[in-house]
Order: C-alpha cells, then sequence, then structure tokens
C-alpha cells in the first residue's frame, strides 16, 4: 500500500501465513536481525512489526529464546437468550456461589437505586473450564426484598434462578436490561480470574426490573480471548401486501 509504513507491511507478510494455519501454533518466527536482512528493512522496523503481533495476541515473546505463534485460545460462548434468566456463566463448569451479606457501594446502590451503604446480598460465583478460571459472576440484590424469608440466595435451593427464587417472594420480573463493555480488571477480581490487574476484560451489567424498580443487578467478568457472548434474536416477519 504506499505510503503505508514498512512495520505495517511486514506485520501483514508475517500475519498471513499465521492466520491461514501455514505458520501453526508453537512455531518460532525468524529472528529480527533475520527479517531485517530477508526484506531489506531496519532491525527497528523488524521490531515495530513483531511488537504489533504482539500486542494482537498472534505472537508472544519468550525472553532469551525468541517470538512465538501463540495457541489459538479455546473460545466459550454465553448465550444471553436464556429462558431462566440466571448467572449466564454456563457452559462452565461452577463451584458453589459465595453469599455475603455487605453494603451498597456507591456503584451497586446506583443501579439498584438504593442510598449508599443499604444492605444487600452479594453472590459470587467462579466458572472453569479444564481446572481454569475463565469468567466471574457476581449479583446484588437489595436484602430486604427477602430478609426473612426462604428466598434469599443463601436459602434457596442449589442451581434456582434469580426468575424462580424472586416470583416465589412475591416479587415478578418482567424486564431485563443488559449493557456490554470492555474494561481494564479489577482487584479481586483478577485474584480470582488469576489475571494482572489492568487487562482489558469483557463486562456484561445485567439488571432484572419488576415495573420500574430494579430488582437484582450483576456483573459477568471474563476474559476477552476466551469469552464470546451469543445472542439470539427473533424478527417478525413482514406481513405480504395483498395484490
Amino acid at each position: 500500500m504506499p505510503g503505508q509504513p514498512r512495520y505495517l507491511w511486514l506485520a501483514d507478510l508475517l500475519r498471513e501465513p499465521i492466520l491461514t494455519g501455514e505458520v501453526g501454533p508453537g512455531s518460532r518466527l525468524p529472528s529480527r536481525s533475520r527479517l531485517a536482512r530477508t526484506h531489506g528493512v531496519s532491525e527497528q522496523v523488524s521490531r515495530h512489526a513483531l511488537r504489533l503481533l504482539v500486542s494482537e495476541g498472534l505472537v508472544e515473546a519468550r525472553p532469551g529464546s525468541g517470538y512465538f505463534v501463540r495457541p489459538v485460545p479455546t473460545v466459550h460462548r454465553f448465550s444471553r437468550t436464556d429462558r431462566s434468566s440466571g448467572s449466564g456463566v454456563d457452559p462452565l463448569r461452577t463451584g458453589e456461589a459465595e453469599i455475603a451479606t455487605v453494603q451498597a457501594d456507591n456503584g451497586v446502590a446506583r443501579r439498584l437505586a438504593l442510598r449508599d451503604g443499604e444492605a444487600v446480598f452479594r453472590s459470587r460465583r467462579l466458572g472453569t473450564a479444564d481446572g481454569r478460571p475463565i469468567a466471574l459472576h457476581t449479583a446484588w440484590e437489595p436484602a430486604r426484598l427477602t430478609a426473612g424469608t426462604l428466598r434469599t440466595p443463601a436459602d434457596a435451593d442449589p442451581g434456582t434462578g434469580v426468575l424462580d427464587r424472586l416470583t416465589a417472594a412475591g416479587i415478578s420480573i418482567d424486564r431485563v436490561v443488559e449493557e456490554v463493555g470492555v474494561r481494564p480488571l479489577r482487584e479481586p477480581e483478577a485474584a480470582a480470574l488469576g489475571l494482572a490487574p489492568g487487562l482489558p476484560v469483557l463486562v456484561v451489567e445485567r439488571t432484572h426490573f419488576s415495573g420500574r424498580r430494579p430488582v437484582e443487578t450483576s456483573d459477568l467478568v471474563g476474559s476477552t480471548e476466551h469469552c464470546r457472548l451469543v445472542y439470539r434474536l427473533s424478527l417478525a416477519r413482514p406481513q405480504r401486501k395483498r395484490p
């Protein structure tokens, strides 16, 4: 491409065989000096090209060894059209939820239309695959909704979704709103997922409403490499016009 920086041109040459599988996972790429000699560029150009491929997640740098093609990460798809409106961590394996009564911080209070410091039930569940943590689901709901009943997150039967549990408590959920984004990973999320704080992660904020009142809100936090969201939307068929 006319005017294209040389390092982008070189990165394109290296990227294509990686994406097509011609250069497979674990393959070692030529050194910076060898790339420079082969393609008639400076080592600075080859260094920038390799660093670009590292930033794209296609290549990893191993100190003292060079640059290697990264294995293709396993992708887990999360259905966001489930009827139970549960944690949304399926199809990952999940352990027992960690449930506690805490004070709502400013962000949670705003999402649930509560006063700062009001008591909420917080539930945390870690989703794993092949023994590796992939996603963390954290949910909050006002404690006053079910406190003193057998419908709290701690008292409900295992596997009971929030829809069934709150419906049994006399609270009808009629709307769910999701907001999807990417943000830096926070502590203690980083500790739970075994990732470095500050890495970009996929975040799904889901809030359940009863009328105009938010009754539960949650965050699904997952690695951008391993997590995909699947939405299946039904479309109304256009009516045929009569001749």
